[in-house]
């Protein structure tokens, strides 16, 4: 079975299709599983791939697009929010919050409603690449549309 006919990429295409006909899964031969490895397979830059990032805080969870060359700020995150206690997911709260694994987890086509924020350092970029539910499978899409698509709000929530 190829990885683009896998229910999580079929959920990540569905709400790309729904959103704008015109984007489209990108199945790579090689593994997009970290942003290095992302960069490498599409010859971009790495700050060009976009990290999916789940974190919980003392409410409900919050997902963080970053660039594939920055780290997010804890820091950042709880100022915005206003919150002392922010801290990243655990891979089993990651799959049940948004329906992906890690290494393929998409900015959209989640299972839950989720607050997501958009790293402005990703508008440096015409052209960015963020996971559609698999390892091996990506989209490309430009900044824009992706805050639109994600109904994101555009942050600096990096270090």
């Amino acid at each position: 079975m190829s990885a683009i006919d896998k229910e999580p990429v079929k959920r990540a295409e569905k709400a790309l299709k729904d959103f704008d006909q015109s984007l489209s899964i990108i199945e790579l031969k090689t593994s997009a599983r970290t942003a290095m490895d992302a960069a490498n397979s599409l010859k971009c830059e790495v700050g060009a791939i976009v990290k999916s990032l789940l974190f919980k805080t003392e409410q409900n969870y919050l997902l963080c697009l970053v660039a594939g060359d920055k780290k997010c700020s804890l820091n950042k995150l709880k100022k915005i929010k206003n919150l002392k206690d922010i801290s990243m997911a655990s891979p089993n709260e990651v799959k049940i919050c948004t329906g992906y694994t890690i290494g393929g987890v998409s900015p959209v086509g989640h299972l839950t409603k989720l607050e997501i924020f958009v790293d402005n350092s990703l508008e440096r970029f015409n052209v960015i690449f963020a996971a559609a539910g698999h390892p091996n499978c990506v989209f490309e899409i430009n900044f824009n549309k992706l805050v639109q698509i994600t109904n994101g709000k555009i942050e600096n929530i990096t270090e």
